[in-house]
């Protein structure tokens, strides 16, 4: 089953999803992480940008992912949408208004701002997850 865990009121996306994949990364785990292209592409930037020996390996994927990138190698894919055979335990949601994609992974974290706009969305995913039988939980920021 499912767990998604709702971090809301978040200020700042990008600084808690680098946060987010430095700790994952540490453990081991591979990640999928999904949202509009325009802040994947930043998440990309800053991932380039960290430090060089806290770099983490990643790969960026605008559409389908490459035929001939082993997908097994890479631990972090930002995503415009799924790519079928990727495998990651985990998720992690900029954003993105398709909870669909997300329930094959074992855990998920939903980063919601503050605006109404994100609000009513993240209120939609939760919705959505809830009915699938997903376990929740909830972190205000």
């Amino acid at each position: 089953m499912t767990q998604v865990a709702f971090l809301t009121g978040v200020s700042d996306k990008l600084a808690l999803a680098l946060r987010l994949l430095r700790k994952k990364h540490r453990e081991g785990a591979r990640v999928a992480v999904f949202g509009p292209p325009a802040l994947l592409n930043r998440l990309d930037q800053a991932l380039w940008a960290d430090e060089a020996l806290s770099f983490l390996p990643h790969l960026r994927v605008r559409g389908d992912a490459p035929a001939d990138v082993p997908l097994e190698l890479t631990p972090i894919w930002l995503l415009d949408r799924p790519v079928p055979g990727l495998r990651c335990d985990s998720a992690i949601n900029l954003g993105a208004d398709e909870p669909a994609w997300l329930q094959g992974f074992d855990k998920v974290a939903e980063l919601v701002g503050s605006e109404d706009d994100e609000r009513l969305a993240g209120r939609r995913r939760w919705k959505h997850y809830e009915t699938s039988g997903c376990t929740l939980s909830h972190h205000p920021q």
